[in-house]
């Protein structure tokens, strides 16, 4: 089994700007919801605050992992893998139609 390599500079860019792009719908996806108000504002807001505080906490793990002497890239690679699986889950959830 290789290996597996760092990504370029430019790879990151790109998954990092991907990464942006979608949390930044997810913040308008919220707005949505706090706006309506009533219970699922609620719960989307404790939502919100303990996912902030679970992934700061689990962020540093993730980092340690590789070692003392990684690259800049991929330290961000790992930043970039840590954020984007929330990330995509949120905006898959918010995005389906509430019945």
């Amino acid at each position: 089994m290789t290996p597996k390599r760092d990504k370029t500079p430019q790879e990151l860019l790109f998954d990092t700007w991907m990464l942006a792009n979608e949390a930044a719908f997810v913040m308008w996806l919220r707005g949505w919801r706090m706006m309506a108000g009533g219970p699922l504002a609620e719960r989307e807001a404790n939502r919100m605050v303990g996912e902030k505080l679970t992934a700061a906490a689990l962020l540093w793990p993730a980092l340690l992992a590789g070692g003392p002497f990684q690259s800049g890239t991929a330290i961000g690679e790992r930043v970039v893998e840590h954020y984007r699986k929330p990330v995509q889950a949120n905006r898959r959830r918010l995005s389906r139609a509430k019945r």
